[in-house]
């Protein structure tokens, strides 16, 4: 993966900073650190005490919960975002695990110094309460959708949900995100052999396109169709 210059890193951190004093962007460029993590790489694990707030620069990183037998993909994260600081604000430990999807670059801050900071400074705690409150406004429209859709419109909601997070290659079509099988199934909500046979269904149907793990969205607008149709 490409390593990132100080200017690139300034410039992707730049909303946060705005947000800070500058005694606050002093210490806080002091005391943060950065980490390249590999692929399927876990970032932390649930039941851990949160101790840093990460933020992901490039890659791409899904939050989890395990379950009996497979694990549930609670949302996905994509650059620039801040995630592993919700269980710190409640004073709890970690109720969900992250990795790595693919290789990915992470700026971590101590959370002793944005805790501390946020004590006097209210424009920070606006700043990731607001994040906060998107990332669970949509965690919650993902949860009714794959709870009560059917197994075709969860597999599009997926599909389409990836294209959000991550865009399409130069094409203009073919996902840039390229997950497992076994991970699509986990962000769908079923079993890795329904994930199987809706996907070749799609790409039987002229949907969809598959390579390995890509995925070319070839008619968009059916997908969104069988989406939203529930």
């Amino acid at each position: 993966m490409t390593e990132l210059d100080t200017n690139e890193i300034e410039k992707q951190l730049s909303e946060l900073f705005s947000v800070l004093t500058e005694e606050q962007q002093s210490q806080l460029r002091k005391c943060m650190t950065m980490r390249h993590y590999k692929k399927d790489e876990i970032i932390y694990n649930e039941g851990e005490t949160p101790r840093q707030l990460f933020c992901l620069l490039s890659g791409k990183v899904k939050v989890y919960k395990d379950g009996i037998g497979r694990s549930q993909i609670v949302r996905i994260i994509s650059p620039v975002e801040y995630f592993g600081y919700r269980a710190a604000l409640a004073q709890e430990a970690f109720i969900t695990a992250a990795a790595a999807f693919e290789p990915s670059f992470i700026v971590k801050f101590p959370l002793t110094h944005i805790e501390e900071f946020m004590q006097t400074n209210a424009r920070l705690g606006c700043f990731l309460v607001q994040k906060l409150a998107a990332a669970l406004g949509k965690s919650d429209e993902r949860l009714v959708n794959l709870t009560q859709k059917h197994v075709r419109a969860r597999v599009a909601e997926s599909i389409l949900y990836l294209k959000e997070c991550y865009g399409t290659g130069d094409d203009g079509q073919t996902l840039s995100a390229c997950l497992s099988r076994n991970d699509m199934a986990s962000l769908s909500n079923m079993t890795t052999s329904n994930a199987i046979r809706t996907l070749s269904l799609f790409a039987a149907e002229g949907l969809i396109s598959l390579e390995r793990r890509k995925i070319c969205i070839l008619d968009e607008t059916t997908l969104k169709k069988i989406s939203v149709s529930g």
